[in-house]
């Protein structure tokens, strides 16, 4: 989900579709956010761990 919101935000720059960037900025956070919580051993919706 990290590599998905550095593509779309790399895209959206280049393009200069707006709508790109602001979803590449909310998957980077949540891609971030849940690899935080996968690392302190929290299981988030039944799965430990998010590859």
């Amino acid at each position: 989900m990290i590599i998905l919101g550095l593509i779309l935000l790399v895209v959206g720059f280049v393009v200069g579709f707006h709508v790109l960037v602001v979803l590449g900025v909310i998957l980077l956070i949540v891609g971030a956010g849940l690899a935080l919580l996968g690392a302190t051993g929290r299981a988030i919706g039944g799965r430990r761990h998010y590859y």
